[in-house]
């Protein structure tokens, strides 16, 4: 049995204003810099062993799994299938916001000037097959949004599951082929 490990970044200032990122991006916080590098103890501490870290471009999930691969010694390369899904017309706008969260139960569609669940997932399904083919181990560092994905490619999630489902700032899972 393999295992994949997926880390969110670490808090960002959009985070803290209650913003929608997307693929826009915003900066880690200080908090967000040391919560990344508590990920990378936390990864010492429970001996996770991985062959290499695959990072999103956008420089929060960047800068979060370079201080994970300096405190761990595991090597970095970026991902660029694991950017967060562009929102398109939400990016910037309050993650809670009405229209938003009824925009976030229909996959089908494209958020205007964004992207649709489904293109997503396909961009995150094909790069989860290739990872799980290649019997090494990776840690994958991103963002909520791809979270969501991952998440929902090992277990059975209904919409409304899929479409509430979040992890915080620098949680680890680890998921098992």
């Amino acid at each position: 049995m393999g295992i994949v490990y997926f880390v969110r970044h670490g808090q960002t200032v959009w985070n803290v204003e209650n913003k929608i990122c997307g693929a826009t991006d915003s900066p880690l916080t200080d908090k967000g810099r040391e919560q990344a590098k508590e990920a990378g103890e936390k990864i010492l501490a429970q001996n996770i062993k991985a062959d290499a870290i695959l990072y999103s471009p956008l420089s929060r999930a960047k800068d979060t799994a370079l201080v994970i691969s300096k405190v761990t010694g595991i090597p970095a390369k970026e991902e660029k299938r694991l950017i967060e899904q562009n929102f398109g017309k939400y990016e910037g706008t309050p993650r809670d916001g009405a229209r938003f969260q009824i925009a976030k139960r229909e996959f089908l569609n494209h958020y205007e000037g964004g992207e649709s669940m489904f293109q997503l997932a396909q961009r995150i399904y094909n790069l989860l097959d290739e990872v799980k083919a290649s019997d090494r181990t990776y840690i994958l560092v991103a963002h909520n949004g791809i979270a969501r994905v991952v998440n929902s490619y090992f277990h059975d999630m209904t919409n409304e599951e899929y479409a509430a489902f979040g992890i915080p700032n620098a949680t680890i899972q680890a998921y098992e082929w």
